[in-house]
């Protein structure tokens, strides 16, 4: 338990760091007053609508998990799936290529007393519409907006490809899993036995992976089975999602409409922000820290200007990602002093 609260304390400030390099590189001419002003411009009124926006995102996953609890006759409050959606993009963004957020859904989840196989297929859903609509997103506003992408983000074209390239490549495993379930799990048990030979993976953890390669394999296959019996669920699930991608994609056009401009169309913006998403959320670094804004300022420096990309990504990275990690900080607290507070009197009856 010490391992892993030092293991996502260093993760938090992996991100501090790389952040405060960031913001030290794209402001390092201005001075801290002159940067406050430039944020000051901004309508307040469009922030609350951004910030609005956020929340509704992290919202949208509560409403998958409410809504998959109510169909598998598991009565749950609404306001405690949102305490699970805020756990999980706490740790999510904390996390290389957002792995921790799910596990600690489902600790929790296991805690209020559902079961792990109904908390397993719940996330198993949310994992492939997540990146299924991201992907299919992405293809769509490429497709019929490829002048845009080509004009603004074109300076990130090989990081799109890659994101593309990796979004698939797990999708792709998914499917495996999903329709051949046996033959995925040989060749994670084939993948282990080489990163064992090779030194990659400790030998004395070899038999540990295994088995939980195994565990995977058979859970994605029930659930592949559930898939098949109730596509209508799925269907509702996916549809919950792109709404809730869309207010996440949504905040950057909200923020130019803070500045007044109005040249940009909310398309044009959208699609900009959905290829800068394609192109960061896989990547190995907690909260795609670095990467993100970088790719901010590459893609949006025409349209908000030079003048005002700054003051804009950081409202834009205020709103998406820092409120929600910081909403996600105080709920996880308070959850796990909750849950402390239940053990111990467990203990004394």
């Amino acid at each position: 338990m010490i391992k892993k609260i030092l293991k996502y304390a260093l993760n938090i400030g992996l991100i501090l760091v790389i952040t405060l390099f960031t913001l030290n590189l794209i402001f390092k001419e201005q001075e801290l007053p002159e940067i406050i002003s430039d944020i000051k411009i901004a309508d307040p009124r469009w922030i609350a609508l951004g910030a609005a926006a956020a929340i509704l995102f992290v919202a949208g996953e509560s409403s998958i998990i409410h809504y998959m609890l109510r169909v598998l006759d598991q009565k749950t409050s609404f306001l405690r799936c949102l305490k699970y959606s805020f756990i999980g993009f706490f740790f999510c963004y904390i996390t290389p290529s957002s792995t921790g957020g799910q596990p600690m859904q489902m600790y929790h989840m296991k805690k209020d007393k559902i079961k792990i196989g109904y908390s397993t297929l719940i996330m198993l859903l949310i994992t492939i519409a997540y990146k299924s609509v991201l992907v299919l997103l992405a293809l769509g506003f490429l497709i019929f907006n490829y002048n845009t992408v080509a004009a603004y983000a074109g300076d990130m074209k090989w990081l799109i490809v890659l994101g593309f390239v990796l979004n698939l490549s797990f999708i792709v495993l998914l499917l495996l899993v999903f329709i051949k379930p046996i033959w995925a799990r040989a060749l994670g048990i084939k993948t282990v036995d080489l990163f064992t030979k090779l030194h990659i993976m400790k030998r004395r953890n070899k038999e540990k992976y295994t088995e939980k390669l195994i565990t995977i394999c058979d859970t994605y296959a029930m659930g592949a089975d559930y898939i098949k019996k109730n596509l209508w669920v799925v269907f509702n699930v996916f549809l919950i999602t792109v709404v809730q991608r869309m207010c996440y994609f949504s905040i950057t056009w909200i923020i130019y409409k803070a500045y007044g401009m109005t040249a940009a169309s909310y398309i044009d913006i959208v699609t900009i922000q959905i290829m800068i998403a394609i192109a960061v959320e896989m990547l190995p670094l907690p909260g795609a820290a670095g990467i993100t804004e970088g790719c901010f300022l590459l893609a949006f420096s025409e349209i908000f200007t030079m003048e005002r990309v700054k003051p804009a990504l950081l409202i834009s990275r205020g709103l998406n990602f820092y409120l929600i990690l910081i909403i996600g900080a105080i709920v996880t607290f308070a959850a796990s002093i909750i849950n402390m507070r239940r053990e111990r009197k467990k203990t004394k009856q």
